[in-house]
């Protein structure tokens, strides 16, 4: 049989690749220590879970759920953004509970990019903004996120013919891989570039909540006029520690929304109403498990970035996000570094390329991992890097 050209054209997703290289290496019985991975080791709060074995035992929530989510979710997201950052959002117009912020990053392309039309994705990025858009026909372009700019695109940059063929931009703060974060001018000048080209604008924020030192992240909607251009997509699976319930949601402009929501309700039939109630539960319950988890990030952060900066790896404390973007020592490449900490001392990093071409000469480590493994790791890399020194010593 003949696979569709759009399947054959596809890369290796990056994280598959990654989790079929551990498993590899463990099927050896070899111990592996990953960093690769945001997926967080602490477990869902207790309120939550208890919510979902409570609606899990009720027929009720058995049968097919609506396409558009429960309205009482709905409310719930459009309480939280209110109480959150001070946006109103219409409940039935502006906003859309997803299988995961994922699914809904990938399937809007399909509500505005024709063949031939192009997405502007920042670089390096999360592979699914790209990969969204070329299953769609179009074309991304790459806005290079570099230190001299704060890892933020240069929006004045991009070419005339390029913007003609443009119908969507996406920004995602604070950003993964990079940690970067973007204050509220930054997203009104987007709303600006948004009006002046006729451009829709994608947000990806699932990194709001996870923030440190007292830093408290902004939505791309609390700029003047960001709900005519654009929507922000967002998540319960880093905030709450639920990335295995597959929910996530996306809140703005009308006309997307209902885009949105049109192409899903011919494509799935919505999120199970047991984990629409967990959700709710974790919108409205208590928020201190947020700080309390925020405070672990934290700790682990600062261990990581002394202990890379020891070894000569230049990392920047991240102010949110749970990664941090470390820079790839003289003599490699981000891949033949990432190959050398697997073979050598079994240590799980993510090759800065993965993301793409601008991501070179750097490498991502997750905040994701228990204390006693991101010890154990981080001691693994300092002996790797005193090996390396002594290696280094006896042919010089």
């Amino acid at each position: 049989m003949k696979l569709a050209q759009r399947i054959e054209n596809l890369p290796p997703y990056l994280f598959v690749e990654i989790t079929k290289k551990i498993a590899e290496k463990r099927a050896k019985g070899e111990d592996v220590i990953s960093f690769a991975i945001g997926d967080p080791d602490i477990p869902t709060p207790p309120h939550i879970i208890n919510k979902l074995v409570q609606a899990a035992q009720d027929p009720v929530n058995h049968r097919y759920p609506e396409s558009s989510g429960l309205p009482d979710l709905r409310r719930a997201i459009a309480e939280w953004y209110q109480k959150r950052f001070g946006v109103s959002l219409d409940l039935d117009k502006e906003v859309l509970p997803l299988i995961g912020a994922k699914e809904g990053i990938a399937h809007i392309a399909f509500c505005f990019i024709d063949p031939g039309d192009t997405a502007l994705v920042p670089d390096p990025a999360y592979p699914v903004y790209a990969i969204g858009t070329t299953l769609a026909g179009g074309r991304p372009y790459y806005l290079p996120l570099t230190p001299r700019n704060n890892f933020l695109p240069d929006l004045n940059a991009i070419p005339e013919d390029v913007l003609k063929k443009t119908k969507l931009l996406w920004i995602n703060y604070p950003n993964n891989p990079t940690g970067a974060v973007a204050e509220l001018d930054f997203f009104n000048r987007v709303v600006e570039f948004a009006k002046k080209h006729d451009i829709a604008v994608c947000h990806d924020g699932p990194y709001t909540e996870v923030a440190f030192d007292g830093y408290r992240p902004v939505s791309f909607l609390q700029a003047e006029g960001a709900k005519e251009v654009g929507v922000e997509f967002h998540s319960l699976s880093k905030s709450f520690n639920m990335t295995g319930w597959r929910i996530g949601m996306v809140v703005g402009n009308e006309t997307m929304v209902k885009a949105l929501t049109t192409l899903k309700s011919n494509m799935d039939s919505g999120i199970p109403q047991a984990i629409q109630l967990m959700a709710i539960e974790a919108l409205r319950g208590p928020q201190d498990c947020i700080q309390e988890h925020n405070t672990i990030y934290q700790r682990r952060r600062d261990l990581v970035v002394e202990g890379l900066n020891k070894m000569g790896l230049e990392a920047h404390v991240p102010k949110a996000s749970l990664y941090v973007w470390a820079k790839v020592p003289p003599g490699y490449t981000s891949a033949s570094l990432a190959t050398d900490l697997l073979e050598q001392v079994g240590v799980v990093v993510t090759p800065g390329l993965g993301y793409g071409r601008t991501g070179e000469g750097y490498i991502r480590l997750s905040l994701t991992i228990n204390d006693a493994l991101l010890l154990k790791g981080l001691s693994k890399l300092a002996g790797w890097h005193d090996n390396v020194n002594k290696f280094k010593a006896k042919f010089s």
